[in-house]
């Protein structure tokens, strides 16, 4: 549980979310809806900035991936093969008393005396009711609590005049198995699937049933075939989305952290298997020290490629505002990967609720290709020409040896997805035979964030408050949010120094229009010009920029220049308009 101090800082972020127009609760007006969550003016161009700092550092400012955009509602056996339809799903269960539904994960530890109670009965009617009941009490608190609780069960059963029946009583120790809010029994977990559903065409019936994507994965997978012919890719390559995805979850919470509409940012990076690398290259390059392994090389097998991603990662948030140092790298353990993962590192940020993930990146192995090549029918294999004018000059025990390990890999592959042992057997073997001709189902390394988490920890992270005392002796309270210059929703703010002087004012909106068409500006000329500063403070402006009289000519030697100052320091210096353009965008990348 968050400390207090923890939930003031988080209390004061979201007051400030919403005075400054970063974030506001959706359908507001008509009492909000719980999950769902509308960006301001503000929360906007955050939102927008760090889209495009992704995209430009994955897709432009690189050689080796590409772009796609797909769309929300694809066909429903995509959401078969990859296993959503199945196994999405979390561990739900209700509150016997007032139905409301909990993940049974996640609710809270409890000890005391719980009193149990076989049934009841109506002492006018006669009515019988034999279901079960049990409430958890405190230890020390008196059982009528538990009595009360109980006559109000088997009231909303049909009985009026209730007289409990099989009252025992038992002491638990460290119990998810009951309403922490009123001590009532929870049903037995059961599984919630989080899929959003859907109908295409104009009849609800089963044969019309969609889903809204509950990630953007998937739709790389299913369009890797297209991408990789049309774009002239050769492996290793990548495919990057950002989009709109939708999850029913249980219980949103965290104000953005956990919603049931999102914005995910997705890499799904294609690669040779390992067996292929060593054919070609004599071996496969591991990781023998941390950190970032440099400039890819021919010879990297999936752990290089996995740990590369890592920390080009991490490198990403430092470019961003977010310092290493605010970063966790939580490596899961081999129980609790998923079953087609070699690894996954979990890339996490202490927000004001507690340490929890930002990223995931992981070695998903051949698994998600192969799944659809399976439920399709359709080729998911690659051919590599190189690979094909290799392998016959391999030594043959060279061959046997590769070609039995690539048989095993995907006959533990099929096996897991339940192919009877024959046929898996005969697929594996005409798999491995493949490889030497130059086929195979490349492999995947996944950085999967979340955009509207990054906007969280990006908020958390820049929120300062700074304590000062006026000339008189009085104690101010200085609000901002310390963005980095590329994520920062306005870049500058402009001001005339007063508003009731109109050469002022027009020199103001000269200098404005000089700098709106390279920059986010923002022109304010009401309230005094401190009060204007704290405002932009508080939007995270990184500089403001003073229009007053020297600008005009007042001191001869200033004229035509501006007093700039510095969101972080409060420092002033004076700068000439026709160096402004420049003298920003030094300080703004």
């Amino acid at each position: 549980m968050a400390d207090p101090k923890e939930n003031v800082l988080m209390e004061k972020l979201v007051s400030l979310c919403k005075r400054r127009g970063f974030i506001f609760q959706s359908s507001e007006i008509y009492g909000g809806i719980n999950g769902f969550w509308d960006y301001g003016p503000l929360g906007a161009e955050l939102k927008r900035n760090v889209k495009e700092l992704w995209w430009n550092r994955m897709t432009r400012m690189r050689d080796d991936v590409v772009g796609l955009e797909a769309t929300i509602i694809m066909h429903p056996q995509i959401w078969r093969a990859s296993g959503h339809v199945d196994t999405f799903s979390d561990p739900m269960c209700d509150c016997l008393l007032t139905r409301k539904r909990f993940r049974a994960d996640q609710v809270d530890v409890q000890s005391g005396i719980a009193y149990h109670f076989t049934g009841a009965r109506d002492s006018v009617s006669g009515k019988v009711s034999q279901d079960p009941f049990a409430v958890l009490l405190p230890a020390g608190k008196p059982p009528e609590s538990a009595r009360k609780t109980a006559v109000a069960f088997y009231q909303l059963r049909g009985l009026q005049n209730v007289e409990l029946s099989g009252e025992t009583t038992e002491k638990v120790e460290n119990s998810q198995r009951f309403n922490p809010e009123n001590g009532a029994l929870l049903t037995e977990p059961r599984p919630f699937n989080l899929m959003f559903k859907t109908y295409v065409g104009p009849v609800a019936d089963e044969e019309n049933v969609a889903f809204l994507r509950p990630e953007t994965a998937q739709a790389i997978f299913a369009q890797f075939k297209n991408v990789h012919e049309t774009s002239r890719q050769k492996l290793p390559f990548g495919i990057a989305q950002v989009g709109k995805a939708f999850r029913n979850e249980v219980t949103p919470r965290n104000y953005t952290f956990r919603s049931r509409e999102f914005e995910q940012m997705e890499l799904e990076f294609f690669i040779k298997p390992d067996e292929a690398v060593e054919a070609l290259c004599g071996q496969v390059a591991t990781p023998s020290t941390p950190g970032h392994p440099g400039t890819p090389q021919p010879d990297w097998g999936w752990q290089m490629w996995h740990q590369y991603w890592v920390e080009e990662r991490i490198r990403f948030y430092e470019s961003i505002g977010l310092p290493r140092t605010t970063l966790e790298e939580y490596w899961q353990k081999p129980d609790e990967l998923a079953h087609y993962a070699r690894a996954t590192v979990d890339l996490l940020f202490k927000f004001p609720f507690g340490t929890q993930e930002l990223e995931g990146i992981a070695a998903r192995s051949d698994f998600d290709l192969s799944q659809h090549q399976r439920f399709s029918g359709k080729s998911m294999t690659v051919f590599d020409e190189e690979l094909k004018a290799a392998w016959p000059k391999l030594d043959p025990t060279r061959q046997s040896d590769l070609s039995e390990r690539y048989r095993l890999a995907r006959l533990k592959y099929l096996s897991k997805t339940g192919e009877p042992a024959e046929k898996a057997e005969k697929q594996a073997a005409e798999d491995a035979a493949n490889l030497g001709k130059g086929y195979y189902v490349p492999h995947v390394i996944e950085p999967s964030a979340g955009v509207d988490r990054l906007i969280l920890a990006l908020l958390a992270h820049a929120f300062h408050e700074e304590e000062s005392t006026d000339e008189k002796g009085r104690k101010e309270t200085r609000t901002l949010l310390s963005f980095h210059p590329s994520v920062a929703p306005v870049k500058v703010g402009v001001f005339p120094l007063l508003k009731n002087k109109p050469e002022l004012v027009a020199k103001a909106r000269e200098v404005r229009e000089s700098l709106r068409s390279h920059f986010n500006v923002f022109y304010d000329e009401a309230g005094s010009i401190g009060r204007r500063y704290a405002r932009q403070d508080e939007a995270g402006t990184p500089f403001g920029v003073t229009i007053d009289f020297d600008t005009l000519g007042e001191r001869p030697e200033w004229k035509d220049t501006v007093t700039i100052r510095q969101r972080d320091s409060g420092a002033q210096e004076r700068v000439a308009i026709a160096e402004l353009r420049t003298w920003l965008e030094t300080r703004l990348r």
